[in-house]
């Protein structure tokens, strides 16, 4: 078995061992480009194959603020990123909450679309009490969710790796790789610096997965 599949496959055995009276919410956490939709999609799949409880994927990029509501910092500012892009009163409160202890189940998986342009009419759904929600983003340590996640998993990737991979894969929507390293250098690399800065979520997550080299991952289990 390829190295990733048997890292997927150990990850998957550590979120399946987490026992909870109520859904597991695990959060994949990670600096932009880390790989953290692809390694929750994969491992979703994993845990679709190897149990039959119910799987919920969730990308908290649905959950961000509409663009005209963010005034406390200047938009392109690191500050305005890190701190006022998401509404981190709604993940708790629509998604994180129902799935915890006393919760009633009933979350909703986005507000808006990932441009934060659109307002979404996503149902309400039920989740079954031995879910697990696989909740892929950034920032999702900070102080207003932490308390909220079962299991923290940090895909971690250098800052200069962050840099290379965004380059590569936002240069078409922002209409020049010339624009997309502006952008990650003076707005979300700096804004994920803050970050880890203050929360240091390498060291606070109980899974770190290493992801410089996605074909050749590696976890190292801080506390379970």
């Amino acid at each position: 078995m390829e190295q990733r599949a048997e890292t997927l496959a150990e990850l998957a055995e550590l979120v399946l061992a987490v026992d909870r009276p109520h859904p597991v919410r695990v959060a994949i956490d990670g600096c932009s480009a880390a790989g953290k939709t692809t390694l929750a999609d994969e491992l979703a799949q994993v845990l679709r194959d190897r149990t039959e409880r119910e799987v919920i994927r969730v990308g908290i990029d649905y959950f961000k603020r509409a663009v005209v509501l963010r005034t406390a910092y200047p938009v392109d500012s690191p500050e305005g990123y890190y701190l006022d892009t998401w509404d981190n009163q709604a993940i708790r409160d629509r998604l994180l909450i129902p799935l915890g202890p006393d919760g009633d189940r009933r979350y909703t998986a986005g507000l808006m679309d990932p441009s934060a342009q659109n307002a979404l009419k996503t149902p309400t759904a039920v989740a079954a009490e031995d879910a697990v929600l696989l909740a892929d983003g950034a920032f999702l340590q900070r102080p207003e969710l932490d308390a909220y996640w079962d299991l923290r998993v940090y895909v971690d990737i250098t800052f200069d790796e962050v840099l290379r991979r965004g380059i590569a894969r936002d240069q078409h929507w922002m209409t020049s790789p010339e624009a997309a390293e502006h952008r990650y250098r003076t707005k979300y690399i700096p804004g994920e610096r803050l970050y880890v800065d203050q929360i240091q979520p390498h060291l606070r997550a109980q899974i770190v997965l290493n992801n410089q080299n996605p074909t050749t991952p590696t976890l190292t289990i801080r506390r379970r």
